[in-house]
């Protein structure tokens, strides 16, 4: 492959090995919402001494000082709430971690590239492979004391990582910060205050198999009756026996709702989670639970009927039909979404384009290649310096979201996914298909012409299409050949193979041994006097 970099094989993705549901908890009295909300926040607050207490522990923590905080935790609320705390702690710390494991990182990769673009003389251009210098001494002097920034912070967060310290922030970093500048953020401070409690309260349970519904904690039926049980301090609110309060909402939840009725129904575990949109005015209850892991298909099985190659960008997805040999099938497609708004607007938009996918591929029995992009070491400025647009745009990508939802949403349909390596894909699809596929009643885009080159790297083809044979005679006098080898190919004057067939089954051994030599292509070998043959040039008249 020369320069380029070795190509990862092409895979079917596994599918999820979880599900969730939510739906909205409709009809709630102000005494329901009064009782969620003094629950919420009174195990909000255990949660968060929990949480502090867990994050100064560090490394040094063991299963004593688990036991510990469980049972001091028991005693102002439940065993079973006391469960659910401490492992919703134990999860947030080992996010955290690996997010501090990723930012160290992040700055490793900056401090490099930044030191060697300062170890560079002021101009010099750099190549495909590593940036030059700084193209100012003004900017050089900017950089040099960024680098002593970036390598204090890395510093710093080595050392806290060394020692075992995790920043976390329940509730959310940046809504705390929105507090210091609430005009900015276009909230007043009782609007403010009234997010932050939200966000800070407590309300999930994990289930529990063999229990009854599958949750002791937050029970819902199979009818939609909705009870919690309460903490210690607050069994005098209790309108049902076992110190439980039973909501006057009924849950039914319209999607997935036959596979929850048949987990309640058994008695396998289901974990619930109760929260207030404070926007909408609203509260929802979401339902989770583990699958067995979805069986893939083979790789052969899932090429048997070719696939759809899907490019994805900022604001669409590119898509084309594929047959079996790699060939472009139909007209292409585009499934557009709109990633500017709120969180759940995005999402919205997602879905809705994975949806009009997925039930095109459904309707024609194929499977989907995609390529497995991350992009988490690609988003710095350092790496791309003043190409900030560039940045924003592989930034507003949602490559996680898409892909989680994707493989989701897929394994409902029974559909494969095909994950291919990313490697040169846009570059090669618009070198060797954009062109080909153009006509005068469709242009094709790069997005289109990647999406052909996702769709045959999947299949196991080769990028570049077949080479056509010569127009009219052995010369190129028609132009040039689909596919030819460019100047800096090694062995590109070299002799050809003859590959054996029916024009050259018969063709004796060593017959083309010198097919690049034009003097003695055409040598017999039998006269001496042919040893320096050559053709003359033709006479100027007859």
């Amino acid at each position: 492959m020369g320069e380029l970099r070795e190509l990862a094989a092409p895979f079917v993705a596994p599918g999820p090995s979880g599900v969730a549901v939510r739906d909205r908890l409709k009809h709630l009295t102000d005494e329901d919402e009064k009782v969620l909300r003094l629950v919420g926040g009174h195990l909000g607050t255990l949660a968060s001494r929990d949480l502090k207490a867990r994050c100064t522990a560090g490394l040094e923590h063991d299963t004593e000082q688990w036991a510990e905080r469980k049972r001091a935790l028991t005693e102002e609320s439940s065993s079973r709430w006391a469960g659910s705390i401490t492992k919703a702690t134990h999860d947030q710390w080992a996010l955290a971690r690996r997010g501090q494991l990723a930012h160290i990182q992040s700055l490793e990769a900056g401090v490099k590239t930044i030191t060697h673009r300062l170890s560079l003389p002021v101009g010099e251009k750099g190549s495909k492979k590593a940036p030059g210098g700084y193209r100012t001494r003004q900017e050089w002097h900017a950089k040099s004391r960024r680098l002593h920034l970036l390598a204090d912070r890395l510093d710093a967060t080595r050392a806290d990582r060394e020692a075992g310290v995790v920043h976390v922030v329940r509730g959310g970093k940046h809504l705390l910060n929105n507090r210091h500048n609430l005009q900015a953020a276009q909230l007043t401070e009782a609007e403010w205050r009234q997010r932050w409690q939200a966000e800070r309260r407590f309300l999930q349970a994990d289930g529990e198999s063999g229990k009854r519904f599958g949750n002791e904690t937050i029970r819902v039926t199979p009818d939609g009756e909705v009870s919690l049980k309460l903490p210690a301090p607050f069994m005098h609110l209790a309108n049902a026996p076992h110190g439980r309060y039973v909501l006057a909402a009924r849950m039914v939840f319209a999607h997935r709702g036959e596979q929850w009725r048949d987990r309640v129904t058994t008695n396998r575990a289901v974990a619930y989670r109760i929260h207030e949109d404070v926007l909408r005015g609203r509260w929802y209850l979401t339902a989770s639970w583990t699958i067995p892991p979805v069986q893939t298909v083979p790789l052969a099985a899932a090429r048997a009927g070719g696939l759809v190659g899907v490019d994805t960008n900022a604001d669409h997805l590119a898509a084309w039909r594929l047959d079996t040999h790699g060939n472009p099938v139909g007209q292409p497609l585009r499934f557009g979404y709109d990633l500017s708004g709120t969180s759940s607007h995005r999402d919205a938009q997602v879905r809705h384009a994975l949806i009009r996918l997925l039930h095109w591929a459904k309707r024609h029995h194929l499977a989907i290649a995609v390529e497995d992009l991350d992009f988490q070491a690609e988003k710095t400025r350092e790496k791309h310096g003043r190409r900030k647009r560039f940045r924003k745009l592989i930034s507003g990508m949602p490559v996680s979201r898409l892909r989680a939802r994707l493989m989701s949403m897929a394994a409902e349909l029974g559909i494969p996914i095909v994950a291919v390596d990313p490697a040169y894909t846009s570059r090669w699809g618009a070198q060797h298909w954009q062109k080909a596929l153009t006509s005068k009643n469709r242009k094709t885009t790069r997005h289109h012409a990647a999406a052909v080159a996702i769709g045959r790297r999947a299949l196991g083809h080769p990028i570049r299409r077949r080479t056509a044979p010569p127009p009219h005679d052995r010369c190129d006098r028609a132009g040039h050949r689909t596919v030819q080898a460019e100047p800096v190919a090694p062995g590109r004057e070299g002799n050809r193979p003859c590959v054996p067939g029916p024009r050259t089954g018969s063709v004796r051994a060593g017959c083309r041994a010198n097919a690049v030599d034009q003097d003695a292509q055409y040598r017999s070998g039998r006269a001496a006097e042919h040893e320096f043959w050559q053709q003359d040039s033709l006479p100027l008249s007859l």
